[in-house]
Protein backbone atom coordinates (compact mmCIF):
# COMPACT_ATOMS: atom_id res chain seq x y z
CA UNK A 1 0.00 0.00 0.00
CA UNK A 2 1.55 3.65 -1.03
CA UNK A 3 2.08 5.99 1.73
CA UNK A 4 -0.52 8.70 1.39
CA UNK A 5 -0.18 12.15 2.61
CA UNK A 6 -3.33 13.44 5.04
CA UNK A 7 -4.30 17.12 5.68
CA UNK A 8 -6.16 16.91 8.98
CA UNK A 9 -8.27 19.75 9.50
CA UNK A 10 -9.18 20.49 13.12
CA UNK A 11 -5.92 18.82 13.76
CA UNK A 12 -5.42 20.56 17.43
CA UNK A 13 -8.73 19.31 19.05
CA UNK A 14 -9.47 15.51 20.42
CA UNK A 15 -9.96 13.68 16.85
CA UNK A 16 -7.56 15.61 15.07
CA UNK A 17 -4.91 14.27 18.15
CA UNK A 18 -6.49 11.02 17.34
CA UNK A 19 -5.74 11.00 13.74
CA UNK A 20 -2.51 12.25 14.04
CA UNK A 21 -1.73 8.88 15.78
CA UNK A 22 -3.25 6.41 13.68
CA UNK A 23 -1.95 8.11 10.68
CA UNK A 24 1.31 7.00 11.51
CA UNK A 25 0.75 3.70 12.76
CA UNK A 26 -1.06 3.37 9.62
CA UNK A 27 2.51 3.99 8.03
CA UNK A 28 1.32 7.35 6.02
CA UNK A 29 2.00 11.01 6.59
CA UNK A 30 0.61 14.08 8.29
CA UNK A 31 1.18 16.82 5.56
CA UNK A 32 -0.98 19.33 6.26
CA UNK A 33 -2.62 19.98 9.65
CA UNK A 34 -5.13 22.90 10.06
CA UNK A 35 -7.42 24.35 12.91
CA UNK A 36 -9.89 27.76 13.74
CA UNK A 37 -8.54 30.55 11.74
CA UNK A 38 -6.47 28.79 9.28
CA UNK A 39 -6.89 27.72 5.38
CA UNK A 40 -6.79 24.52 3.62
CA UNK A 41 -7.18 26.02 0.58
CA UNK A 42 -3.80 26.57 -0.16
CA UNK A 43 -2.35 23.89 1.21
CA UNK A 44 -4.57 21.38 0.13
CA UNK A 45 -2.97 20.61 -3.27
CA UNK A 46 -0.04 19.22 -1.10
CA UNK A 47 -2.52 16.41 -0.06
CA UNK A 48 -3.53 13.08 -1.53
CA UNK A 49 -6.55 12.78 0.85
CA UNK A 50 -8.13 15.65 3.08
CA UNK A 51 -10.02 14.77 6.38
CA UNK A 52 -12.29 16.87 8.33
CA UNK A 53 -13.48 17.18 11.54
CA UNK A 54 -13.91 20.49 12.45
CA UNK A 55 -17.20 22.45 12.64
CA UNK A 56 -20.23 22.78 10.55
CA UNK A 57 -19.98 26.17 9.67
CA UNK A 58 -16.73 25.83 8.15
CA UNK A 59 -17.85 22.36 6.17
CA UNK A 60 -18.52 24.88 3.13
CA UNK A 61 -15.49 26.14 2.89
CA UNK A 62 -13.58 23.03 3.63
CA UNK A 63 -15.42 21.26 0.82
CA UNK A 64 -15.07 23.93 -1.79
CA UNK A 65 -10.74 23.62 -1.01
CA UNK A 66 -11.07 19.62 -2.01
CA UNK A 67 -13.41 20.66 -5.32
CA UNK A 68 -10.47 23.20 -6.51
CA UNK A 69 -7.63 21.01 -5.50
CA UNK A 70 -9.15 17.79 -6.94
CA UNK A 71 -9.06 15.65 -3.06
CA UNK A 72 -11.13 13.43 -2.20
CA UNK A 73 -12.18 14.16 1.50
CA UNK A 74 -13.68 12.39 4.19
CA UNK A 75 -15.75 14.20 6.72
CA UNK A 76 -16.21 13.49 10.38
CA UNK A 77 -17.78 16.91 11.64
CA UNK A 78 -21.01 16.52 13.79
CA UNK A 79 -23.81 18.43 13.95
CA UNK A 80 -24.83 18.72 10.69
CA UNK A 81 -27.92 19.96 9.32
CA UNK A 82 -29.75 19.71 5.51
CA UNK A 83 -28.15 22.71 4.26
CA UNK A 84 -24.67 20.46 4.45
CA UNK A 85 -25.91 17.70 2.94
CA UNK A 86 -26.76 19.56 0.31
CA UNK A 87 -23.31 20.68 0.01
CA UNK A 88 -21.98 17.17 0.40
CA UNK A 89 -24.12 16.43 -2.42
CA UNK A 90 -22.86 19.05 -4.39
CA UNK A 91 -19.18 18.99 -3.64
CA UNK A 92 -19.52 14.38 -4.65
CA UNK A 93 -20.34 15.34 -8.52
CA UNK A 94 -16.78 16.90 -8.12
CA UNK A 95 -14.80 14.55 -5.55
CA UNK A 96 -14.69 11.67 -3.47
CA UNK A 97 -17.18 12.23 -0.18
CA UNK A 98 -17.02 10.42 2.42
CA UNK A 99 -18.74 11.42 5.35
CA UNK A 100 -20.56 9.74 8.33
CA UNK A 101 -21.48 10.36 11.94
CA UNK A 102 -19.04 7.52 13.37
CA UNK A 103 -16.12 5.82 11.83
CA UNK A 104 -16.34 3.33 13.94
CA UNK A 105 -16.54 -0.25 11.86
CA UNK A 106 -18.26 -1.55 14.88
CA UNK A 107 -20.62 1.13 14.81
CA UNK A 108 -21.32 0.58 10.80
CA UNK A 109 -21.99 -2.69 11.31
CA UNK A 110 -24.23 -2.25 14.19
CA UNK A 111 -26.30 0.29 12.19
CA UNK A 112 -26.65 -2.55 9.25
CA UNK A 113 -28.41 -4.72 11.85
CA UNK A 114 -30.23 -1.90 13.59
CA UNK A 115 -31.70 -1.42 9.67
CA UNK A 116 -32.36 -5.35 9.43
CA UNK A 117 -34.21 -5.48 12.80
CA UNK A 118 -36.63 -2.59 12.13
CA UNK A 119 -37.11 -3.91 8.79
CA UNK A 120 -38.97 -7.32 10.15
CA UNK A 121 -40.36 -6.02 13.41
CA UNK A 122 -43.57 -4.55 12.91
CA UNK A 123 -44.56 -1.19 14.91
CA UNK A 124 -46.17 -2.31 18.11
CA UNK A 125 -41.96 -2.72 18.62
CA UNK A 126 -40.86 0.51 19.81
CA UNK A 127 -37.44 1.78 19.06
CA UNK A 128 -35.37 4.24 21.48
CA UNK A 129 -31.72 4.99 20.64
CA UNK A 130 -29.79 5.57 24.25
CA UNK A 131 -26.63 7.16 24.15
CA UNK A 132 -23.71 8.32 26.70
CA UNK A 133 -20.94 10.61 25.60
CA UNK A 134 -18.09 12.54 27.55
CA UNK A 135 -19.85 15.93 29.69
CA UNK A 136 -17.31 18.34 27.14
CA UNK A 137 -19.63 17.14 23.69
CA UNK A 138 -21.73 19.89 22.30
CA UNK A 139 -24.36 18.38 20.08
CA UNK A 140 -27.09 16.28 21.09
CA UNK A 141 -28.40 13.79 20.10
CA UNK A 142 -24.95 12.75 18.79
CA UNK A 143 -23.51 11.85 15.17
CA UNK A 144 -24.04 8.19 15.52
CA UNK A 145 -27.36 8.57 17.69
CA UNK A 146 -28.85 10.06 14.48
CA UNK A 147 -26.89 7.57 12.34
CA UNK A 148 -28.44 4.81 14.34
CA UNK A 149 -31.89 6.34 13.84
CA UNK A 150 -32.01 6.91 10.48
CA UNK A 151 -30.83 2.83 10.03
CA UNK A 152 -33.79 2.07 12.14
CA UNK A 153 -36.09 4.42 10.06
CA UNK A 154 -34.82 3.06 6.72
CA UNK A 155 -35.51 -0.16 7.94
CA UNK A 156 -39.16 0.70 8.41
CA UNK A 157 -39.41 2.66 4.86
CA UNK A 158 -40.32 5.62 7.04
CA UNK A 159 -38.86 9.78 7.08
CA UNK A 160 -36.64 10.17 10.97
CA UNK A 161 -37.47 14.01 10.98
CA UNK A 162 -41.02 13.18 10.89
CA UNK A 163 -41.35 10.40 13.36
CA UNK A 164 -38.48 11.11 15.59
CA UNK A 165 -39.33 11.78 19.67
CA UNK A 166 -36.80 13.52 21.91
CA UNK A 167 -36.73 15.92 25.15
CA UNK A 168 -39.74 14.40 26.58
CA UNK A 169 -40.16 16.00 30.05
CA UNK A 170 -43.38 16.92 31.59
CA UNK A 171 -46.76 15.36 31.04
CA UNK A 172 -45.99 14.06 27.24
CA UNK A 173 -48.85 11.52 26.85
CA UNK A 174 -48.43 8.02 25.49
CA UNK A 175 -45.80 7.14 23.36
CA UNK A 176 -46.91 7.77 19.28
CA UNK A 177 -46.85 4.17 17.44
CA UNK A 178 -44.28 4.12 15.32
CA UNK A 179 -41.99 6.82 16.44
CA UNK A 180 -38.74 6.29 17.19
CA UNK A 181 -37.13 8.05 20.27
CA UNK A 182 -33.74 9.71 21.37
CA UNK A 183 -32.27 9.58 25.01
CA UNK A 184 -29.25 11.29 25.73
CA UNK A 185 -26.72 10.97 28.45
CA UNK A 186 -24.06 13.55 29.13
CA UNK A 187 -20.83 13.33 31.84
CA UNK A 188 -17.52 12.17 32.79
CA UNK A 189 -15.17 10.85 29.91
CA UNK A 190 -17.25 8.30 27.94
CA UNK A 191 -15.97 7.92 24.65
CA UNK A 192 -18.95 6.75 23.38
CA UNK A 193 -21.88 4.31 24.44
CA UNK A 194 -24.66 3.37 22.02
CA UNK A 195 -27.88 1.04 22.19
CA UNK A 196 -30.66 0.85 20.63
CA UNK A 197 -34.16 -0.55 22.36
CA UNK A 198 -36.62 -2.78 20.49
CA UNK A 199 -39.43 -3.04 22.69
CA UNK A 200 -42.24 -4.89 21.64
CA UNK A 201 -45.27 -7.23 23.21
CA UNK A 202 -43.65 -8.86 25.96
CA UNK A 203 -40.25 -8.91 25.06
CA UNK A 204 -37.10 -6.86 24.36
CA UNK A 205 -33.92 -6.90 22.15
CA UNK A 206 -31.16 -4.35 22.27
CA UNK A 207 -28.27 -4.05 20.15
CA UNK A 208 -25.84 -2.02 21.84
CA UNK A 209 -22.16 -0.59 20.94
CA UNK A 210 -19.44 0.39 23.59
CA UNK A 211 -16.62 2.58 22.73
CA UNK A 212 -13.44 2.34 24.90
CA UNK A 213 -11.29 5.23 23.02
CA UNK A 214 -11.58 7.89 20.46
CA UNK A 215 -8.80 6.43 18.58
CA UNK A 216 -11.09 3.53 17.43
CA UNK A 217 -13.22 6.57 15.42
CA UNK A 218 -9.61 7.74 13.76
CA UNK A 219 -8.25 4.34 12.96
CA UNK A 220 -11.64 4.00 10.91
CA UNK A 221 -11.25 7.42 9.36
CA UNK A 222 -7.95 6.15 8.04
CA UNK A 223 -9.15 2.77 6.82
CA UNK A 224 -11.69 5.18 5.15
CA UNK A 225 -9.56 7.63 3.90
CA UNK A 226 -6.89 5.18 2.10
CA UNK A 227 -9.95 3.58 0.67
CA UNK A 228 -11.43 6.71 -0.53
CA UNK A 229 -8.19 7.67 -2.34
CA UNK A 230 -8.50 6.96 -6.03
CA UNK A 231 -12.12 6.84 -6.24
CA UNK A 232 -14.11 8.20 -8.54
CA UNK A 233 -16.10 11.74 -7.33
CA UNK A 234 -18.87 10.60 -5.68
CA UNK A 235 -20.78 10.11 -2.28
CA UNK A 236 -19.39 7.53 -0.21
CA UNK A 237 -20.49 5.97 3.30
CA UNK A 238 -18.79 3.47 5.65
CA UNK A 239 -21.30 0.86 4.16
CA UNK A 240 -19.83 1.00 0.88
CA UNK A 241 -16.12 0.59 2.95
CA UNK A 242 -17.42 -2.93 4.54
CA UNK A 243 -19.28 -3.69 1.29
CA UNK A 244 -22.82 -3.80 2.76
Amino acid sequence: MAQLKFGVIGHKGRMGQALETAIAEAGHELCVGVDAGGDIGPLAVQCDVLVDFSAPDALEHNLKAARVAGKPIVVGTTGLGETHFAQLDAAARAVPVLQSGNFSLGVTLLAHLVREAASRLGTDWDIEVLEMHHRMKVDAPSGTAKLLGEAAAEGRGIDLAANMESGRHGMTGARTEGAIGFATLRGGTVAGEHSVIFAGPEERLTLSHSAESRMIFARGAVKAAVWLAGRPAGRYTMNDLLGL
